[in-house]
């Protein structure tokens, strides 16, 4: 006769926050979180962001203030966007390689503002410069020439490198572009420099207040580049070559509704998978939030939570510092992450 088992109650381990602290599959630390930030020229204070709630462009003083609160939370870096004025940009975004251009003056003063404390990581794309917003240099036809972006993107690896960013990250979405990324910082003494690839970008609904942040000169899609949005075992192919070409960490792009990209990804990949929660994901809870639809405080942890649970070793969020403050119990103890 078999032996009689109690009936398992999983609600025994729930009852209590601390038995759900002990037995907690997945947690947060603030290292493992990325503050993206916007530096933009011309400015002399901070500019809040209209369709970004609590996200502004920084101006290069004002930056230090908030490179310095990044620091103090203990989250594990900053990923730095440059925002040229307009009559700066050019078909080739000569900006993104001069070493006077607003991102390389940035990442200079966060180098040594927080160069100790944090991961310096700079965003390695040419839209934010270009006149037409673009990723790449288009051709007399009017579309993305892959190989003569790969020789900007060279340049602007070397250039972002000589002024102290700790990490290039490609976010175009060129074929061969880790490639020629790795083989310029080799020749040119950055061996070890490494690259966090946007391995497997989608080309996403989800991306409009971050064109605002950049203010971007884009008209029409860039979907000849990125990934359609159907496409998961594409994806798994796109971090494959990236690997190959010598990628150090992958990103999947969006996170939220590419989960189970990350999830894949996170399975097989030999070296760390990262994952970015993106404009419209962060704008979308605030606009419910701000319309009494949702707590803000318990979305944003829940949501940054999942992408972890679905594989991902670090998050960039809009939300970085936030969270970290509430995991340290820094902030508004009524606020605290329990």
């Amino acid at each position: 006769m078999s032996p009689q088992f109690p009936a398992v109650r999983p609600r025994r381990l729930r009852s209590t926050p601390a038995f759900r602290r002990l037995v907690a599959e997945t947690r947060l630390h603030p290292a493992d979180l990325v503050l993206p930030m916007f530096i933009r020229e011309g400015i002399t204070e901070s500019v809040p962001i209209d369709s970004m709630p609590g996200v502004s462009h920084h101006s290069l003083d004002g930056f230090k203030q908030a490179l310095n609160e990044a620091a103090e939370a203990g989250i594990g870096g900053v990923m730095l966007f440059g925002v040229p004025l307009d009559e700066k940009k050019d078909a080739v975004g000569s900006g993104a390689t001069d070493p006077e251009g607003i991102l390389n003056v940035a990442t200079r003063i966060a180098q040594a503002e927080v160069g100790d404390a944090l991961v310096v990581q700079t965003d390695l794309c040419l839209d934010e410069f270009t006149d037409h917003g673009h990723c790449g240099v288009l051709d007399v036809s009017g579309y993305v020439d892959n190989d003569a972006t790969l020789e900007r993107y060279r340049d602007m690896g070397v250039v972002q490198a000589e002024s102290g960013s700790q990490l290039v990250a490609p976010s175009g979405m060129m074929d061969g572009q880790i490639a020629a990324i790795r083989d310029a910082l080799d020749t040119n003494g950055f061996g070890n420099t490494p690259i966090l690839a946007y391995a497997a970008k989608f080309a996403s609904a989800f991306y409009g207040p971050f064109r605002e942040a950049v203010q971007s000169s884009l008209t029409g899609d860039r979907r000849t580049y990125q990934m359609d949005n159907g496409n998961r075992r594409e994806g798994g192919r796109e971090v494959g070559l990236d690997i190959e070409e010598g990628a150090d960490i992958v990103m999947v792009k969006p996170a939220m509704s590419y989960l189970d990209v990350l999830a894949d990804t996170a399975a097989t990949s030999p070296v760390p998978v990262w994952a970015y929660q993106i404009s419209g994901e962060y704008s979308m809870m605030q606009a419910a939030a701000a319309n009494g639809w949702i707590d803000l405080d318990a979305a944003a942890y829940e949501s940054v939570l999942g992408i972890k649970r679905a594989g991902a070793d670090a998050i960039l969020t809009y939300f970085a510092v936030d969270l970290a403050q509430r995991l340290n119990g820094t902030s508004d103890p009524k606020r605290a992450i329990r």
